[in-house]
């Protein structure tokens, strides 16, 4: 979900496209996430994030706006062990990622990077320029991850925003520019969801 659990979830870099297989369980399909999903997201989430997971009208209501671009990782069995969710501005060409998480199980074999790679592609084919997060700022796993995907700190200071969540809950802004695919402006395909500010916590 967001940042304090999702740097919880982070993992090693090897990109396995489409079906992926770990050695702790069966493979995992990455697919667009379903209404029916709504009850398991649920259960992954607060499995993932605990304290931190999402409101289950708040999980409902963004995957209504951002459908297209919530994915996750399915085992086949029933079960889901991970998800990506970035959100996006109805007319503008930004995105915010809200949500990364793997369950325990399944971490450390690059699913984390492997969920991140499949959405940011879909961001770019959708015409988004620039995508943002959110990562504490001690927090440099995830620091190295994001870099590694691309990401650098967004001016000022480095990217840090005192108390961005409250008191005490600096964070440090990371943004992505992604390059264009050569299309002007008027071919571009838009997004269609409604903007929403990032959520507390980090995505």
């Amino acid at each position: 979900m967001t940042a304090e659990p999702l740097e919880r979830s982070l993992d090693r870099h090897d990109l396995l496209p489409g079906t992926t297989e770990g050695p702790d369980g069966p493979p995992l399909d990455l697919r667009t996430a379903r209404e029916s999903d709504l009850p398991e997201l649920r259960r992954l989430d607060e499995e993932v994030f605990q304290e931190f997971a999402y409101p289950g009208f708040l999980l409902r209501q963004l995957f209504d706006m951002y459908e297209e671009h919530f994915l996750v990782l399915d085992d086949g069995a029933g079960r889901l062990r991970g998800y990506v969710l970035a959100a996006t501005r109805a007319l503008g060409t930004d995105s915010w990622i809200l949500g990364l998480g793997v369950t325990p199980d399944r971490r450390r074999h690059g699913l984390g990077t492997e969920l991140m790679t499949e959405v940011l592609t879909r961001l770019r084919r959708d015409g988004i320029d620039v995508v943002r997060l959110t990562v504490e700022p001690a927090n440099l796993a995830a620091i190295f991850l994001y870099r590694s995907l691309g990401f650098r700190p967004e001016e000022p200071d480095g990217g840090l925003r005192q108390d961005y969540f409250g008191p005490g809950m600096h964070r440090q802004i990371m943004r992505l520019d992604l390059p264009g695919q050569g299309l002007s402006d008027n071919s571009r395909r838009r997004p269609v969801r409604t903007a929403c500010p990032p959520t507390p916590g980090d995505g």
